[in-house]
């Protein structure tokens, strides 16, 4: 099996990119375009971003496991750069928006009502999976 990287995406916006065949969102809040590369992770580092960056965000959200070697097959370079105050490295992806091809999976998201990060059971359709506690 392929290595697969984690991107955390709103839920909304997965789907526009669905439709068009590609994904340009890099991070909450800014495009691929605007930082130069797309954010991502490793299975073991993304509740830790999830809970830094994405708790008070009210959007659904989703993660989406990336195949490399079809990152790569497309045309995009993935990086592991360490980030300023970041206690490991990240996966980045540059050389432009992701192919929704080389998304393998798309996993439904959400926070606990104690605010910790963790996976839905949300089956085939993990969008209508995302909700947040009130």
């Amino acid at each position: 099996m392929s290595e697969t990287i984690l991107h955390l995406a709103h839920a909304a916006d997965w789907a526009a990119a669905s439709a068009t065949g590609e994904y340009a969102v890099s991070t909450r809040g800014a495009t691929i375009e605007q930082v130069g590369y797309l954010h991502c992770s490793y299975e073991r580092q993304v509740a830790g971003v999830a809970e830094a960056f994405y708790a008070d965000d009210p959007e659904p959200l989703v993660v989406l496991e990336i195949d490399v070697a079809a990152l790569e097959a497309a045309g995009r370079t993935v990086r592991v750069e360490a980030l300023d105050g970041a206690p490991e490295p990240f996966p980045h992806v540059y050389g432009g928006p992701l192919p929704v091809a080389a998304v393998v999976a798309v996993r439904g998201a959400m926070f606990d009502a104690t605010g910790r990060f963790g996976f839905t059971d949300g089956g085939a359709d993990p969008a209508a999976s995302t909700a947040r506690p009130d």
